[in-house]
């Protein structure tokens, strides 16, 4: 039997209008042909997951995972290029919109093909390596629904959203990976990873500054003869080291000579006196001799004792000996310190005054360090505070302790200078050598710090990589103050947590080669 010409139409139409709208539906669900996820990310791992209606009133569905590697990572796209998730007639949209603000959630939703016309009740948790789960709420923004909470590099998580519309529960979830990196311990050892904990530290305030090194004017000594004469012979050479007591030179001085007889003829009256003196009292004690002679001769001796012993000092005042004969005008100057002959200022035959410096000596197992200290860093140099010394044109450092801090600023350079004793037993530093000088000027303790070898520039941010298990994750970070050596960390890693330290830039370079990285 056949239809009516007017019902025939209308069936017909109604058929076109059916398959119209499946087709539609279905090329929403095909992502509108966009084949980049929202956030222009190359992830290593992505899903969808599509749940099952809820049970009953209220109940959450259990969320089906797709897997990237079932699908040829073929991520289902809506409209807006977010990931797009359905069950049944309704349709959720997610998306990482990052256009002049932070990373944050855009949430889209849809029933029938259509935008959804009602409220959106929607949360998304959030699960990290080694992080707790975060849950992020969402406002209603015009024609879609925006996170309430940063979305934080790396966007490496499994998320779980749960939506309910029109009294109809539903629940999606899906993963993403990004800036991972995995090792297991044998890989670790070959590359020679060192893998370190993040936690409390000194940071130091170092101030830098110029200095010089000098002869310390303590352990130098000036040579003088003390008495005019010839040089005989001049034994010692400039930068020669001698022992205390060693003989510098020999002069020959007249002077010398006549001091040495003084103390000859006093020392001859001094034993006239003894004898005189012994013989006077054994007269008077045996009553021969009246006690005014034995008087007498006591006052003659303990003068001529007094003669004597002037006369010898004075002698010892020039370093010199007694001598006798032919050695009355010998005279031997000797070192009166241990160290290396600075300059030398005589001549064999060479005539010299005993006011005269002939030689310099200078003990150079201890040395200074001259320091110029800016206006604006003197507070920070104090008296007995510890430096480290380091040469500008070799290799070689040392650690010395400041002596002496100048008491006036000088009026054109506005400095002071201090002053550092440096021990120099191996005699590397020289007077003359320029040197850099470095001290604490404070030292703060902070909750948590990282070393800087860890720290590695990725996309544009400072992050280290953190260790989770066998894998490696960046983790962007927000940095405070810095010595050199340690990093405060205020923001991106918690105390206790582990991350790649020495040779953490070979993680960067697994990660380039595994594409792993995002780019912007």
């Amino acid at each position: 039997m056949k239809l009516p010409i007017a019902k025939r139409h209308i069936t017909g139409i109604a058929a076109v209008v059916l398959v119209g709208a499946i087709a539609a539906f279905a090329l929403l669900r095909e992502g509108g042909g966009h084949e980049e996820d929202e956030h222009g990310h190359g992830h290593a791992e992505s899903g969808e997951h599509a749940a099952e209606s809820a049970a009953g009133p209220g109940a959450k569905p259990a969320a089906k995972e797709v897997r990237a590697e079932d699908t040829g990572d073929q991520t289902v796209k809506g409209p807006h290029g977010g990931r797009m998730f359905t069950d049944g007639d309704f349709g959720l949209e997610l998306k990482i919109s990052e256009e002049g603000h932070e990373p944050e959630f855009h949430v889209y939703a849809y029933t029938g093909g259509k935008p959804l016309a009602g409220d959106l009740a929607v949360t998304v948790q959030l699960e990290r390596l080694g992080r707790a789960p975060q849950r992020i709420e969402f406002a209603r923004e015009q024609d879609h629904y925006k996170s309430r909470a940063i979305i934080e590099e790396p966007h490496s998580f499994k998320a779980t959203i749960d939506a309910k519309a029109a009294g109809k529960a539903h629940r999606f979830a899906f993963e993403q990976v990004e800036a991972r990196v995995t090792m297991d311990a044998k890989q670790l050892q070959r590359s020679g990873v060192d893998v370190h904990a993040a936690g409390p530290a000194s940071i130091r305030t170092v101030l830098n500054l110029a200095g010089e090194v000098r002869a310390n004017d303590e352990r130098q000594v000036h040579v003088v003869p003390r008495l005019s004469g010839v040089a005989e012979q001049v034994r010692v050479s400039a930068g020669e080291k001698v022992a205390k007591g060693q003989v510098l030179a020999v002069l020959s001085s007249t002077g010398l000579a006549d001091q040495r007889s003084d103390l000859l003829a006093a020392q001859r009256r001094l034993e006239l006196a003894r004898q005189t003196f012994e013989r006077e009292r054994r007269l008077w004690e045996e009553k021969i001799s009246a006690e005014q002679d034995y008087q007498q001769a006591r006052a003659a001796m303990q003068e001529a004792e007094i003669t004597h012993r002037a006369a010898r000092d004075k002698l010892a005042s020039y370093g010199a000996a007694a001598g006798g004969g032919a050695g009355l005008t010998r005279y031997e100057i000797r070192a009166p310190i241990a160290g290396t002959v600075a300059a030398r200022h005589v001549s064999n035959g060479e005539a010299v005054k005993e006011d005269t410096p002939i030689f310099t000596i200078v003990d150079l197992s201890e040395v200074w360090v001259e320091v110029t200290v800016p206006l604006k860093d003197l507070s920070a140099v104090k008296r007995g505070q510890r430096v480290s010394v380091r040469g500008t044109s070799f290799d070689a450092d040392g650690k010395g302790i400041v002596s002496h801090i100048d008491a006036v600023v000088g009026e054109e350079s506005r400095s002071a200078r201090a002053r550092v004793v440096l021990a120099n037993k191996d005699g590397l530093w020289r007077p003359g050598i320029p040197v850099q000088v470095e001290l604490v000027a404070a030292e703060e303790p902070v909750k948590v710090a990282v070393v800087n070898e860890a720290l590695q520039e990725l996309n544009g941010a400072t992050v280290v990589f953190g260790r989770y298990g066998d894998a490696f994750e960046a983790r962007p970070l927000k940095l405070g103050r810095s010595d050199g050596q340690s990093t405060e960390v205020l923001e991106g890693l918690q105390a206790g947590e582990k991350y790649a330290a020495k040779n953490s830039f070979l993680i960067k370079a697994e990660l380039g080669k595994a594409a792993a990285s995002h780019e912007h």
